[in-house]
């Protein structure tokens, strides 16, 4: 087997002994044993909700085991495919059986980046907030951009997103927006990007052409289901109404239809005017506070979550995790992972998974980088 072969063969099963680790196999096999005790309880769908929520645990879990026992089947295939193809002199097989190893190279980094979606509320929708800093006109039109970056990042993986609420600038850009964003994985895929982000420019608002730096905070929170209890005292938060803002017709600028909750313990404070109803607004400002408060006690649990906790940070120099260079050369730089891309076009159209994923490997394995400089 030549040496290149040998290297990728050695890397595809470190790459399986950690993916089998970070599965935890023993205790994987017991729960799958558990999980199929319940399908085959006749009484299971009597509770649907209890029932799905087993199911798609079950659906889960099962294809996290058989995709690592494929893994296997085809490593071991391979190898052997490798060797009677040298022996007998067919460098056809031999071709085909490399291509497949590399191709399970690639796999084996694909499952690990699922593997690190496995926490509580990995698998659920989320809520992205945007939020500007200081600076006006330029710090409200690059919260826009990133609104926009989010919402292409969502469409091209078949997810759907809501707008909320939006809170226009004077001028140009948007002061705030809240997003609901569907699909399978949401909330695990979106949750490291909570964090103050930079831009440095060119002012296209500035006539004499100066470079300008703008911050923007983004906050990231899952949406959670009816069996999670969330004990809030209505006595505890402020209820506001007021005229939603922004396109929709007639209607936004007659009643007083949005709804923004205040809560007074934690400080959190939400906002929704989706909706022409102020009933139905009020029904999803309550759930969103919900979820906030959820999700402040999810990143209680986690031992790496403080640095994660863009709310409670100025949205300004000293607390970015990545900043977007467009003048005078170009370059975005993750300022947690040291993870760097020269086309900040691509990334601004939505072109995030790199440093997703890495983020995300740094949380779930700990790998911490030397210590990362900011760029100018």
């Amino acid at each position: 087997m030549r040496a290149e072969i040998e290297a990728i063969v050695d890397e595809i099963k470190q790459g399986m002994a950690l993916l089998r680790r970070h599965l935890d196999w023993d205790a994987s096999q017991q729960r799958m044993a558990e999980l199929n005790g319940f399908v085959e309880d006749p009484t299971l769908w009597n509770d649907p909700e209890r029932a799905q929520k087993i199911m798609r645990e079950r659906t889960d879990l099962e294809s996290r085991i058989n995709g690592y026992l494929k893994l296997d089947r085809d490593l071991k295939d391979s190898i052997e495919l490798i060797e009677l193809g040298e022996m007998e002199d067919d460098a056809t097989v031999v071709a085909d059986a490399e291509n497949t190893l590399r191709g399970l190279k690639d796999e084996i980094a694909r499952q690990q980046v699922e593997s690190m979606l496995s926490g509580e509320a990995d698998a659920n929708d989320t809520y992205i907030e945007v939020n500007s800093g200081a600076g006006g006109t330029e710090s409200q039109d690059w919260t826009n951009m990133l609104l926009r970056m989010y919402t292409r990042w969502a469409e091209k993986r078949g997810y759907k997103v809501e707008i909320l609420e939006v809170h226009d600038g004077e001028e140009a850009g948007i002061k705030s927006a809240t997003v609901l964003v569907k699909g399978h994985n949401a909330y695990g895929w979106m949750k490291t990007e909570s964090g103050v982000h930079r831009l440095v420019r060119i002012s296209p608002f500035d006539s004499q052409a100066r470079r300008h730096t703008s911050f923007s905070s983004v906050w990231v929170y899952p949406v959670i289901d009816d069996k999670i209890e969330i004990e809030i005292n209505e006595s505890d938060c402020r209820i506001d109404t007021y005229r939603a803002q922004g396109a929709g017709g007639q209607h936004i600028n007659t009643t007083d239809s949005a709804v923004r909750i205040t809560h007074y313990p934690s400080g959190i404070v939400v906002s929704c005017q989706a909706e022409r109803s102020q009933h139905k607004n009020r029904a999803t400002a309550w759930n969103m506070l919900r979820a906030r408060l959820y999700e402040a006690e999810l990143k209680k649990r986690e031992e790496k979550a403080n640095a994660e906790n863009a709310g409670k940070t100025d949205i300004g120099w000293g607390h970015q995790i990545r900043s977007y260079v467009l003048q005078p050369y170009q370059l975005v730089k993750d300022l947690r992972t040291g993870v760097e891309s020269t086309s900040p076009s691509d990334v601004l159209n939505g072109d995030l998974d790199g440093f997703m994923e890495a983020a995300l490997a740094q949380r779930a394995f700990g790998k911490q980088p030397a210590e990362i400089s900011d760029i100018d």
